[in-house]
């Protein structure tokens, strides 16, 4: 059912109106209102895609920088180690987010469209559902599975609900800071779940605070909620508006209220997020297409980057939120953070990775005798090398997904024992062979030296590593868990440098120069801030996180109480800019 449209507001340009909507030129307004018979999305000329597709809490791997400020817990004397070292140094996706509309099992779609997207956050899950006009959640730490069973579920009836997994650092208090978050205003409840990251956070909250709001949670999500309540504009997606228009940074969201289910994305497009239907004609919005494939939703297009999707009885509205650019859409998404059955930003994950291999093996080939990956988002770029290149891939290393959060460790201490806790060599395929070795990134480098030594140690004759993304020199301020830049290895050492800290044989990145190649016309759309130092929106507050998502890990009290979690931005400018010169040369323009 299209949505009923008054009046002649401009056309979003993202799409083209519906032939119900004839607007006169001579309107400025920004904000337009169409039906949801939306055209292709000319940011993205591919072709459409149709694919069917309350525990105690223990840190499961350590934050990059956390060796820059701890003490020495490496051997604890009661034997017992929390398995929060540095052998899971990748950047983190902070989380995922799902909202499911007209299907009298919402909230079990939900929890299993979280489970699908458990990749994008594993340290806290939600659920709100909408029943007879009263929102119920049910919020907890750790995995999907710790936090929901039949009785759970059996609490939140509906056919309305929207649900979020989240990743985070350390936290004495963390349950109050998982969402969805809930809350009540003059008109009514709502709840909100969040992906991205406001870099215009602080600055939002002092203002709030000074007028007199009371903060529950330590949240940038929590402002959002903040500036709906204090919104004068009617009806109530247009307070959704009118507060993201307040918003820097990144951020694709879903809301829930008595009796809409709204999702919008941020101007830029930095986070993903699509939208489905079932069978049934219930509209699913999920952060990736994985989620839709098992629930039986068809993936029916991506929310827009600057639109606001509103879902109620009378069927979709769409309504562009601001005048934005280009899109900027986090090209991680791609080396990383997405499953590869997932389409993102309208690419197959698989086949970028694929390609990102295959422009390793051509721009860098080596003698070798085969190709291996570290598993798991290495396998596929390893591939695409491996077949460019003509040399088998076998698994060399093989990944144990029953790793605890705790371990106990022998009184005698072992090398790289969270290594060889979570990667097991195979010594029948690397013993006295020359080894190419795929990863998909390297961030400060301690993990990448291990898998060397565990590689030489297993018998490898040589090894050689790969990396399917190019040298990571900048933090990302957009919703990414990343060390502050002077703690990126890439930032501080060249590629030969890097080569004999990890002390492999040779190493090669993907040039940026190639990857843009590959992106073809859509390379400009993307963001490649960690690569270049160039932010599409900078960051006012210019603080970097200096502990994953700290703000948002339960710290108590004001922001200047919190000051000593942030490191200043930019610090190291001068190497920044040295390697921006060189990097920002190679990007699109």
């Amino acid at each position: 059912m299209a949505a009923t449209t008054t009046g002649t507001a401009n056309i979003c340009p993202l799409s083209n109106p519906s032939p119900s909507v004839n607007p006169k030129p001579s309107q400025k307004t920004h904000l337009s209102l169409f039906s949801k018979t939306l055209q292709k999305n000319p940011f993205f000329p591919q072709k459409q895609q149709s694919l069917t597709h309350k525990n105690n809490f223990t840190v499961l791997s350590k934050n990059p920088i956390s060796e820059f400020f701890t003490t020495n817990k490496e051997y604890p004397d009661d034997g017992f180690g929390s398995f929060d070292d540095d052998d899971d140094d990748k950047p983190r996706e902070e989380c995922g987010v799902v909202g499911i509309y007209g299907d009298p099992e919402a909230s079990r779609l939900c929890y299993l469209a979280l489970h699908a997207m458990q990749h994008r956050g594993q340290e806290g899950a939600g659920i709100v559902a909408v029943n007879n006009k009263v929102l119920q959640s049910i919020t907890g730490v750790g995995l999907v599975s710790d936090v929901f069973n039949q009785s759970k579920l059996d609490q939140l009836p509906g056919d309305m609900a929207i649900g979020h997994v989240r990743y985070s650092t350390a936290g004495s208090s963390m349950l109050k800071n998982v969402q969805p978050f809930v809350a009540g205003y003059r008109f009514g409840s709502v709840g909100v779940a969040h992906n991205g990251n406001l870099v215009n956070y602080n600055t939002l909250r002092a203002k709030l605070e000074d007028n007199g709001s009371i903060f529950n949670t330590s949240s940038d999500t929590e402002v959002v909620l903040h500036l709906i309540a204090i919104s004068k504009a009617r009806p109530f997606f247009l307070r959704i508006v009118d507060a993201c228009e307040k918003l820097e940074g990144a951020y694709s969201m879903v809301f829930v209220t008595e009796d809409k289910l709204v999702a919008v994305r941020d101007p830029y497009g930095f986070r993903p997020l699509v939208m489905g239907r079932r069978s049934n004609g219930a509209v699913v919005f999920a952060s990736e297409t994985c989620a839709l494939d098992l629930i039986e939703a068809t993936y029916e297009r991506e929310v827009y980057p600057g639109e606001v999707l509103m879902v109620d009885k009378d069927g979709v509205q769409s309504l562009c939120l601001m005048p934005h650019p280009e899109p900027k859409q986090c090209i991680f998404e791609h080396i990383y953070f997405a499953l590869p059955n997932s389409v993102v930003f309208g690419r197959s994950v698989y086949e970028s990775r694929y390609h990102f291999g295959e422009v390793l093996a051509t721009e860098a080939p080596v003698e070798c005798d085969v190709v291996i990956a570290v598993p798991d988002s290495g396998v596929v770029a390893a591939l695409g090398y491996a077949a460019k290149a003509g040399v088998p891939f076998q698994q060399g290393l093989i990944r144990s997904h029953y790793v605890g959060r705790t371990f106990i460790e022998p009184s005698q201490k072992i090398r790289d024992f969270g290594v060889k806790l979570k990667l097991s060599p195979v010594r029948g395929v690397l013993e006295g062979k020359r080894v190419v070795v795929v990863d998909d990134s390297i961030v400060r480098g301690t993990t990448s030296s291990k898998i060397v030594r565990l590689l030489k140690e297993a018998g490898a004759k040589e090894v050689h590593m790969r990396i399917a993304s190019p040298p990571i020199i900048a933090s990302c301020y957009y919703g990414v868990d990343t060390p502050s830049s002077e703690e990126l290895i890439s930032n501080r050492m060249s590629v030969e440098e890097i080569r004999e800290f990890i002390g492999c044989d040779s190493l090669a990145f993907l040039p940026i120069d190639s990857l843009n190649k590959l992106l073809g016309d859509d390379s400009q759309n993307f963001c490649y801030a960690c690569f270049s130092g160039k932010y599409p929106v900078k960051p006012k507050e210019m603080k970097v996180k200096r502990v994953g998502d700290f703000v948002d890990d339960g710290l108590n009290g004001s922001i200047q109480s919190i000051d000593g979690g942030w490191v200043k931005g930019l610090q190291n400018q001068d190497k920044v800019e040295d390697v921006i010169a060189s990097n920002t040369s190679k990007l699109p323009p």
